[in-house]
């Protein structure tokens, strides 16, 4: 009889604690590595021309109809 009966003996516990265990905290840790690595943010990121005609906006040299035009116009060409 193998080991008085007691099943596999420690067969199964030096598979769960020398692979399964140390492959869990593996794959653990890279999940969350990436999930700091992902952006925390959901708002689309603003161009940096979208930024400078708001800027424009901003000190008065364009006014708002203008603005509304050519953000739009921009909008539009990426597309």
């Amino acid at each position: 009889m193998m080991n008085h009966g007691f099943g596999m003996g420690t067969g199964w516990s030096l598979i769960v604690f020398a692979i399964v265990l140390p492959t869990l905290f593996l794959l653990a840790g890279l999940l969350i590595a990436q999930l700091q690595r992902a952006p925390h943010t959901s708002e689309p990121a603003v161009s940096d021309a979208d930024r400078i005609l708001a800027d424009r906006f901003a000190r008065g040299e364009i006014d708002s109809e203008d603005y509304e035009y050519r953000l739009r116009t921009l909008h539009d060409v990426r597309r």
